[in-house]
């Protein structure tokens, strides 16, 4: 049977939960990656009322919708974040903001991720995507001088934050995928590596793959679904295109808002950018990954209701079975 495609909810959190599942469903995707925030879902609603998880399941079933992953990327980043100040507080809601209390505001995110992974086990949902944040990814600028001991630390309060949260996803049978991106403890290649070891390689932590944030670090998508393809727990498709080459537009972005052409690069809509997407389908089916794929359409310079859709189509095409697989299907409908 090919993947299900889903739609994450992220991008459309300003619709309400059901529109969004209107327009999924109207388009063709099979489900959806709920994001937990918006009115989407809200885990400590679930926490508190079982009839709560029931009115997501209603709204879904109406739409012909099935739910594989769920989504918590705005809290997970308070949970290491340092400093924290009014960046989070734009994403975060009153009961993780708080006071604003940097430590206050680290522990009550770090309960939502904890109350995430009851919801997504309730739900029958196995995997829960999202960010980890990162008390280091101020000093990737390297000046001043970070000392090892400076970032061994901070490999440190990344273990000490998440192994107790990994600890309830253990106890409920979920798994969290975490995006590898820039901000976060994981943002490339060998960062990867450094905050697996951090965790001791714990089952419960894995890895969302998202190839648009590393085409414009100039790393390998596709060898690095191969190197950490044991750790794949969830695709998420994103496109991203690179502005580079002109003398004039860097890779970091310069503080120029999304779609500004004096960037250097720019989230895109799947199929527009420099993703080499067949290469990561084949590698999809080498590496025998059979979980959701995830539409997160992100581009400022597109309509979104036109974008969707089409990106749905695309992936569609190209994320095809093994050809061992499709034939075994063939044959078994005769």
């Amino acid at each position: 049977m090919a993947r299900p495609i889903t739609l994450f909810t992220g991008q459309w959190a300003d619709l309400p939960f059901e529109k969004v599942a209107e327009l999924a469903a109207g388009w063709g995707y099979d489900g959806l990656e709920i994001a937990c925030w918006g009115d989407h879902l809200d885990v400590w609603k679930a926490a508190e009322d079982p009839a709560y998880l029931d009115s997501r399941r209603e709204i879904l079933d109406r739409y012909g919708l099935k739910v594989w992953t769920i989504s918590n990327h705005l809290k997970g980043q308070a949970v290491c974040d340092d400093p924290i100040d009014a960046r989070h507080a734009a994403i975060l809601p009153a009961q993780v903001w708080g006071d604003g209390d940097p430590e206050g505001v680290r522990q009550r995110a770090a309960e939502e991720m904890k109350l995430t992974a009851r919801a997504a086990a309730a739900l029958g949902v196995d995997t829960v995507v999202g960010f980890t944040g990162s008390s280091i990814w101020k000093y990737v600028a390297m000046f001043p001088p970070a000392s090892q001991e400076m970032v061994d630390a901070g490999y440190r309060d990344f273990a000490d934050r998440w192994n107790p949260i990994l600890d309830v996803f253990d106890e409920v049978g979920v798994r969290f995928a975490h995006e590898v991106h820039p901000s976060e403890i994981a943002y490339d290649y060998w960062t990867t590596v450094a905050a697996l070891e951090a965790i001791g390689h714990r089952e419960a932590f894995g890895l969302n793959w998202d190839p648009s944030h590393f085409v414009w670090q100039d790393l390998d998508p596709v060898g690095f679904m191969w190197d950490f393809r044991d750790r794949i727990y969830h695709v998420d498709c994103k496109d991203a295109k690179r502005q580079v080459g002109n003398g004039r537009n860097g890779r970091l972005g310069s503080h120029l808002p999304w779609a500004d052409p004096r960037r250097g690069w720019d989230f895109v809509s799947t199929g527009h950018g420099d993703v080499p997407w067949e290469a990561c389908f084949r590698m999809l089916n080498t590496i025998g990954y059979t979980g959701p794929i995830s539409v997160e359409w992100e581009d400022a310079g597109m309509d979104r209701l036109i974008g969707a859709p089409e990106a749905l189509e695309f992936v569609r095409r190209l994320a095809f079975d093994k050809p061992e697989a499709a034939f075994d299907s063939a044959f078994a409908a005769g």
